[in-house]
C-alpha cells in the first residue's frame, strides 16, 4: 500500500481485512519470547494454535478443528484421512482453484472435473452421471463463495456411500438452509489466506465431527511421538494411529494464530457488510443489458468479499477488450478463461493427465469476470467500482467485431 493510499484511507478492490489491534499484545509477547512452535506448549497451558482450533471449532459448531499452514494442506490431509491413495479417483468440480486438483494429485489420485455452468454451480446433471462406482470421494468447491445444491450433493454421495469434502476457502460464514458451509460434508477445509474473509497472509484449517478423521489428520499434520496430546481431546483414539501414518509436517505457526483469533469475533459482522456491498453492487450490474451477475439460491446466505459477473453478447475480442481497458485503467477485471494462465482455468491443469474438453464449463470461463470487493468498501468507493465496470465494458462493445 503506498504512502498517498495510505493517506487518503481509501480501500481498493486489493486490500486485505486489516489486523484487530488486539491482535498486538500477543503477537509482541511472542515476538519476545520466540515462542512460535506449536508443541512448544505445556499440555495445560494451550498455545496460541490450539486455541485458534477450539474458538473456530466453538464458532462453527463442530467437534474438532485442526489449523495447518493452508487450505490447500487441509484439502490434502482430508484426503488422505477418508482413504484416498493410488489411482483412486476424486469428483471435483471444472471451477476451482488449481490447489484442489493438485491435492487430487499429491494424495496419488485422478481429479475426474464436472462441469460447471454460467450460473457459476455444479452441472448436477453431470455431477450425477459421474459419481460412480469408480469415485472414491468428492471435493464440493464452494468456488468464490457460490454454493451447489449441497441438498442434492449429500444425498448422492450418502447413498453412494461416498465422503463428501468442502473446499470452503471462500464461504467462510455462508450458510444453506441456515446450516454453515463447512460443516455439511466429513470435513470441511478453510483458507486464512490474505484475500479472504480471515486475513492470517497463509494457513489454513479443517474441521470435522469424525473422531478418527481428527486423529489421522493431527498425526499427518506432524504431531510427532506424543504431540498429539497437547490437541487437548482425550476421547480421541490418537494411540491407535501412533507410528502408522506418515508425517507431513503442515502445521501452522503460533504467530499466525495470533493474527487469527481475534478476527473469529469479527467473521459475522464483515459477512454481513459483504453481503451488503455484493447486492448492491450487483443490482446496478444487473441493470445493465451487457451484464448478468448469477442470481442467489434461496436457499443459500452468501459470505461474499468477491463478485463475479457474466458478459451477455459478447465475442472474444470484445472480451479480451475488457481486460485490457480495466488494466489499462490501474484496475484489471479478470476473466477466467481468457487470461492467459490463469489457475482458476482447468485447461491450465496440465498436471492432471489428460484433460477433457469440458465445454459448458469452458463457455463459462470464456465470458465470466471477477473483481474483489473487501468488505471494508464505502459506498462510494462502490459506486466508483460499479462505474469503472460498466465504463470498461461498455467502451469495450463499442468495438466492432472483424
Amino acid at each position: 500500500m503506498s504512502s498517498k493510499h495510505k493517506q487518503s484511507n481509501k480501500r481498493s478492490v486489493y486490500d486485505a481485512e486489516p489486523i484487530p489491534q488486539s491482535a498486538r499484545g500477543v503477537i509482541d509477547g511472542l515476538l519476545e519470547s520466540g515462542d512460535l512452535f506449536r508443541y512448544t506448549a505445556a499440555k495445560d497451558n494451550p498455545s496460541q494454535v490450539t486455541l485458534l482450533e477450539k474458538e473456530f471449532a466453538a464458532y462453527m459448531g463442530s467437534k474438532y478443528a485442526l489449523a495447518v499452514n493452508s487450505a490447500s494442506s487441509a484439502i490434502y490431509l482430508s484426503l488422505l484421512t477418508v482413504g484416498i491413495g493410488t489411482g483412486d479417483q476424486v469428483l471435483i468440480p471444472a471451477w476451482t482453484f488449481a490447489a484442489v486438483p493438485s491435492a487430487v494429485v499429491n494424495a496419488g489420485a485422478l481429479p475426474i472435473l464436472v462441469e460447471v455452468g454460467d450460473d457459476l454451480r455444479i452441472d448436477m446433471a453431470d455431477f450425477e452421471a459421474k459419481l460412480n462406482g469408480n469415485i472414491k470421494a468428492v471435493v464440493i468447491s464452494h468456488m468464490r463463495g457460490h454454493t451447489s445444491d449441497m441438498d442434492m450433493i449429500k444425498a448422492l454421495c450418502d447413498a453412494q456411500d461416498v465422503p463428501l469434502i468442502e473446499d470452503a476457502a471462500h464461504s467462510l460464514g455462508t450458510l444453506w438452509n441456515n446450516r454453515k458451509i463447512g460443516t455439511i460434508g466429513a470435513v470441511g477445509c478453510f483458507s486464512f489466506q490474505s484475500y479472504k474473509m480471515v486475513n492470517g497472509g497463509e494457513g489454513g484449517i479443517l474441521l470435522t465431527d469424525d473422531a478418527d478423521i481428527i486423529a489421522k489428520a493431527v498425526f499427518m499434520s506432524g504431531a510427532y511421538e506424543h504431540n498429539w496430546a497437547k490437541h487437548c481431546h482425550p476421547e480421541v483414539p490418537f494411540e491407535k494411529y501412533q507410528n502408522l501414518l506418515p508425517l507431513f509436517n503442515l502445521r501452522m505457526n503460533n504467530l499466525s494464530a495470533a493474527v487469527i483469533r481475534p478476527q473469529i469475533e469479527l467473521i459475522d459482522t464483515r459477512v454481513a457488510k459483504g453481503l451488503e456491498n455484493y447486492e448492491y453492487v450487483a443490482e446496478k450490474l444487473n441493470a445493465s443489458p451487457l451484464i448478468s451477475v448469477p442470481p442467489a439460491d434461496a436457499r443459500e446466505r452468501r459470505a461474499p468479499d468477491s463478485l463475479q459477473f457474466n458478459l451477455v453478447g459478447f465475442d472474444d475480442a470484445q472480451t479480451r477488450r475488457v481486460m485490457e481497458i480495466s488494466t489499462a485503467r490501474g484496475n484489471p477485471i479478470s476473466i477466467f478463461g481468457m487470461q492467459g494462465d490463469n489457475a482458476r482455468v482447468f485447461w491450465n491443469w496440465k498436471f492432471i493427465g489428460n484433460v477433457p474438453e469440458l465445454p459448458i464449463t469452458r463457455a463459462m470461463l470464456k465470458r465470466a469476470c471477477d473483481i474483489r470487493l473487501p468488505v471494508g468498501m464505502s459506498r462510494n468507493e462502490l459506486d466508483e467500482t460499479v462505474a469503472f465496470i460498466l465504463d470498461c465494458v461498455t467502451e469495450a462493445r463499442m468495438l466492432i467485431a472483424s
